[in-house]
């Protein structure tokens, strides 16, 4: 398990996510749109790294995978949750 400081909270991020690729600068903030509804939400790079993972997931329909990133998700990040995935 890999774990991330961001804004004095520490995120576990457990296996397979844990290999995701965070960039740099993993707490760097980036504003996502819901492709849906084109409501915006800002997140750290880590989460947007498994925000990728669940929608590369439900498109090789790979359900197993999304759904344990949209349950993270979902924990971390409720708010941006409901914006994004929900």
């Amino acid at each position: 398990m890999k774990t991330i400081t961001y804004n004095d909270k520490t995120y576990n991020i457990p296996k397979p996510f844990n290999e995701c690729d965070f960039g740099n600068e993993p707490t760097k903030e980036v504003t996502l749109t819901n492709r849906f509804s084109g409501e915006s939400a800002t997140v750290p790079a880590f989460a947007v790294a498994i925000y990728d993972t669940i929608l590369g997931a439900e498109h090789t329909q790979n359900y197993d995978l999304m759904q344990k990133g949209l349950s993270w998700f979902s924990r971390n990040f409720a708010k941006e949750y409901m914006v994004l995935l929900d």
